[in-house]
């Protein structure tokens, strides 16, 4: 079964490559596809953009397509930055001006109300009328400054209570354990199998 990721981000997809790697599904992504223009996220929620961009993908390459959009949840901001949080500091913004803007925004909080919840909606798309979502999510904490150098995006200021450690300090293999992402894409393996072997 060819499956194409709706993403050209190589930090994205080599993480989501590693969770499928042993589904037996041959993987493309948008790179394998350069005339597939730009997808805007206009959704209002993180279903909402992973709807689009598998729809938009499937669309444009005829085979299924499997889209994400995840987003840190931040209880003291109201769940900001959410759908977000990729463009939180503004257009053009680097993974490093989102994690200042973040810090700044809670800074003298105490750890208490720093609480957060990193989610992470996944699309497949069969067709354009067949879209079937999951969802993973994890619950940690803002830190007061950024920790580790492994991950992207917020990675080095979500701490995680269970491993005392932020997704910055894991490892590759230790992350898709228990991330957001990890635990989305392993439904939507689960999901791949089920669809192909049945259906």
């Amino acid at each position: 079964m060819k499956i194409i990721l709706a993403t050209r981000n190589n930090h994205k997809t080599e993480e989501i490559k590693r969770i499928l790697e042993d589904s037996k599904i041959e993987i493309l992504t948008l790179k394998d596809f350069p005339d597939i223009p730009e997808i805007e996220e206009t959704g209002k929620t993180l279903e909402e953009n992973a709807v689009l961009k598998a729809k938009q993908v499937y669309t444009a390459a005829g085979i299924p397509a499997l889209a994400d959009d995840s987003g840190l949840e931040v209880e003291v901001l109201n769940g900001d930055p959410g759908v977000m949080s990729a463009r939180f500091a503004g257009p053009g913004c680097s993974y490093k001006d989102n994690n200042l803007k973040l810090l700044g925004l809670l800074k003298g909080i105490s750890r208490e109300k720093r609480g957060a919840t990193f989610r992470c909606v996944v699309a497949l798309a069969l067709n354009p009328d067949d879209i079937r979502v999951v969802e993973g999510k994890v619950k940690g904490f803002v830190t007061e400054n950024e920790i580790g150098e492994n991950g992207f995006g917020y990675d080095p200021v979500f701490f995680y209570p269970e491993l005392n450690k932020t997704f910055a300090q894991l490892n590759s293999e230790e992350k898709n354990k228990v991330s957001h992402r990890g635990f989305a894409f392993r439904k939507a393996k689960e999901l791949i199998k089920k669809i192909s072997n049945i259906e």
